[in-house]
This record gives structure tokens, sequence and C-alpha cells, in this order.
């Protein structure tokens, strides 16, 4: 049986890449012969290797906003006849155009942008039909006139303990006791992170318990994780910016439990299946939730979140500050038993 061969234009972000997985899962349980790759940035490859739905991730030279026209073209030549179809998950129109300059017969996405004719399998974006990030890409597996088929998959990352213990041994770290990961970064801004002195709290609290934390984050979040180690002393390792983010997944598999705020590593931990307690400010869990049954929501629900600004427009943060240490170490207990 000839296999049909399906490129992803991935998202240019953790979070998003790993929420398109159900995307990814729909097409190969549908069609069993069907052949997955993925281009995507450098940075958000690792997680798109970690699923078992790719057969393998190209990277993609072009940077974030980056047109290059041309170089776009040859790149996209070199691709013709690879492909029987494409999904671009990416809204805007220069990530639609590599499929389009590859001659590949069916280029599926959402309409926007000037998109016309580049797409020729182009679906509206019915936002209430598809409240959920994950649902949005999903939606991309049926034909445009058809609604989304429920329940979906989970997304469901896989790392193998070798892998795992490679990653320990290059960084010097021991397998056990098996460690409680700190993820305080959020890319969007500061009103998505749990206050660093609440962190540091509940990190001298769990070393008071016996428990080893570990913090984990890409070099943007060094300054807070420093902080929380400045404020914990030896309660915490600040592993931020040591580690790829293929270490960093394969630490957050091991870990015993995650303290996340909404950020990529949030569902990094959720797909990987490692109890978690997820922090939400000034986002949504109704739009983007860490999709496990491992998984604990913290939300105040104030009057004034979600708001999805990179800021606290009032200044205050009370939708972060006011969800304490304590409450969230009450939610971890479980999880530690």
């Amino acid at each position: 049986m000839t296999s049909i061969r399906i490129l992803i234009i991935a998202p240019n972000w953790i979070g998003d890449a790993v929420a398109a997985q159900p995307l990814f899962m729909r097409l190969a349980t549908r069609r069993p012969n069907v052949v997955i790759d993925a281009l995507a940035p450098p940075w958000v490859a690792p997680a798109l290797a970690a699923m078992p739905e790719i057969r393998k991730v190209i990277a993609n030279p072009f940077g974030h906003g980056a047109f290059r026209p041309l170089a776009r073209w040859r790149f996209a030549r070199g691709l013709k006849d690879q492909y029987d179809e494409a999904y671009v998950l990416p809204n805007s129109w220069k990530s639609a155009l590599i499929p389009f300059f590859a001659g590949i017969p069916i280029r599926a996405g959402f309409i926007g942008e000037g998109r016309y004719g580049i797409l020729n399998r182009a679906r509206a974006l019915d936002k209430k039909a598809q409240p959920l990030q994950v649902e949005r890409y999903a939606v991309l597996a049926e034909a445009p006139q058809f609604p989304l088929e429920r329940p979906l998959p989970n997304p469901r990352l896989q790392r193998e303990s070798a892998e795992v213990q490679a990653s320990l041994d290059a960084l010097g770290l021991p397998a056990t006791p098996r460690p409680i990961v700190f993820c305080p970064g959020a890319e969007f801004g500061p009103a998505k992170r749990w206050p660093a002195a609440h962190y540091a709290a509940l990190a001298r609290e769990l070393a008071e318990l016996g428990h080893p934390v570990w913090i984990l984050g890409s070099k943007k979040d060094m300054p807070v994780s420093s902080e929380i180690a400045q404020l914990a002393g030896s309660a915490v390792r600040d592993l931020c910016g040591r580690t790829s983010l293929a270490q960093a997944i394969d630490l957050i598999a091991l870990a015993r439990c995650v303290v996340t705020n909404d950020s990529g590593l949030m569902h990094v931990a959720a797909a990987l299946g490692t109890p978690l307690v997820a922090i939400f400010g000034s986002s949504s869990p109704n739009y983007t939730p860490p999709l496990s049954p491992q998984a604990q929501i913290m939300w105040l629900q104030l009057e004034c979140s979600p708001c999805f600004k990179r800021e606290c427009p009032l200044g205050h943060l009370n939708c972060l500050r006011q969800i304490t240490p304590e409450s969230v170490l009450a939610q971890l207990r479980p999880m530690l038993e």
C-alpha cells in the first residue's frame, strides 16, 4: 500500500506544538499508511521528536517573522514531490508559502492573512465551536464542511529510560530521589508568572519534607530562577538555561511532580503524564488547560481575570499573589504520597 506523505508546518511555540499532537494522532489513526514529518523551528523540534506519530523533524531555517521569499522558494523546491498533503498550523501568510512553493497537492489550514489560493483546503476558524487550542488544530483533520469529531485524545509524549539516564549523566544529576520540578517561566510575560517569593517559600517547605527541587527553563527564565534560588538558598538546584529542551523533557519525565505556570513546559509535563500543579493568572484554563488526569489547576477566577495581558493592568497581580505557597503544597501532598 502506498503511503500518504504529510508535512506539518509546526507552530512556533512549545505549548502550541504539544497541543497539535491530537491532530497528528487523528491523521495517523484514520489512515494507517500515513507518514508524517514536521517542519519546525529548532526550539520546538524536541517536543515534536517525542511524538510517536512524527517520523522526522525538519529544521525550519526561517526565524519567526523572517520573510526571505527567494530563500523560501529555494528551500521549498528541495521538498518538491516528497509530500501529498500539508497542514499549515501557524496563521501567518509566510508560513503557508513553503508548501505552496513545493507544489504539495493538498494544503490545509485556516483562512487568514490573504491565504486564499496559497491554501486550497482552507477552513474558517470557529472559536465558539472549538474553544480549546487542541480542538482548533484537530479540526483541520476534518473536511471543511464537517465539524470536529469528539472526544479527542490527550497529547502524549514518549521518552525512553535510556534517554532520561543519558540526560542525567550529561548534566551530572542523580536519578534518585526523584525531584520536584519547578517551571517558573512564562514566555508571554510576568502576568503569567507566580511570584518568585512564592516559589521560594514552597521550595523551603518541600526541602524540610526531604524533597529535592530542581528549576527548569530557558535562558530567558534565568532572572526569575536566580531570584528564586537566592531566596530559597540550598532548597533548590537551579538548572535554568543549563539544559536543552530535550534534556528538560527528560527531567520532567523523571520528576515526581511539577509546579508550573501556564507555559510550554506545563503542556510538556501534562503530555508526559507527570503529576503537576498548574498555576493560572492572566490566562485561562478554559483555552489552554494541561490535558492530563494527573493535573491539578489553581485559578482564582477573579473579576479581573483572565485579562490576557503581559503585565497586570491594575498593578497588583492578585490573581497570582493570592495563590499561596501553602495552598499549592496542599495540592502537592497527595502526589508526594
